[in-house]
This record gives C-alpha cells, sequence and structure tokens, in this order.
C-alpha cells in the first residue's frame, strides 16, 4: 500500500509540474478594435479584479468617451472560477452586468448587460508596448 501511495504522490507531482502557470489577467488590454485600451490588475483580497480605461485612439467617436478616461471600469470585480470575475462594469457612462473572462495569457473576452437586455461582447487582447 505505501508503495501505491508513492505513486500516486508522484504522478500528481509530474501533472502539476507539466500544468502551465495561471497567467496573470494584470497589464494593459486593448479591445479588437484597436481603438480602446484598459489596465487590469488583481485588487483587494488578490482574487479580485479592478481595471481603468487608461488610452483612446484618436478616432472622431472617441471625443465623447474621454470624460471616462483614467477612470474605474471596473472594481473589485469577484472570482467566479479560474480566470473568470464577475461584478458591475462602468463602461464608457454604462453601468453593466459583466463578466470577464482570460481564455490564455493574453486574450480575454468581456461581456456586459445593461438593463438584463442590451449585451456586448467584446475581445481583448494583451497590448504589447
Amino acid at each position: 500500500m505505501p508503495r501505491f501511495s508513492r505513486l500516486i504522490a508522484a504522478l500528481v507531482l509530474a501533472c502539476a509540474a507539466a500544468m502551465p502557470a495561471a497567467a496573470s489577467p494584470a497589464g494593459v488590454w486593448e479591445l479588437e478594435t484597436r481603438d480602446t485600451r484598459f489596465a487590469l490588475d488583481l485588487c483587494g483580497d488578490g482574487t479580485q479584479l479592478c481595471g481603468e480605461l487608461v488610452w483612446l485612439s484618436d478616432a472622431d467617436y472617441n471625443d465623447q468617451y474621454k470624460p471616462y478616461l483614467n477612470r474605474p471600469m471596473a472594481q473589485a470585480l469577484a472570482p467566479t472560477g479560474p480566470g473568470k470575475w464577475k461584478g458591475t462594469l462602468h463602461l464608457f457612462g454604462h453601468r453593466m452586468s459583466g463578466t470577464i473572462t482570460q481564455h490564455s495569457e493574453n486574450h480575454m473576452t468581456l461581456s456586459g448587460c445593461a438593463f438584463l437586455v442590451v449585451c456586448k461582447t467584446y475581445q481583448m487582447y494583451r497590448h504589447a508596448p
């Protein structure tokens, strides 16, 4: 029986070593449209997600969003699973119930709904300066 326990322990350690470390959501993320960037970081107890709008392209339609620059877009979103956070988002003057899901080191999805009927999903990619 001790030999079986050692075998199981060795398998668990081997599997843990082979699994990639969870990528941090911390960094600057750009919407797929390449006209908006958000800075995200873990906050609160270290498992919650916070973020703010940090950059807008110089496209004319972005003038209306300039008042939201350097303002929070997510405050203490609660983790709901590995790489997934849920809570209230503040996007471009709209308050939404939303979810941010990290799919890989460099890809996230931001989904939000206002009034439970107007919903939008954005693909976000890690911005490399």
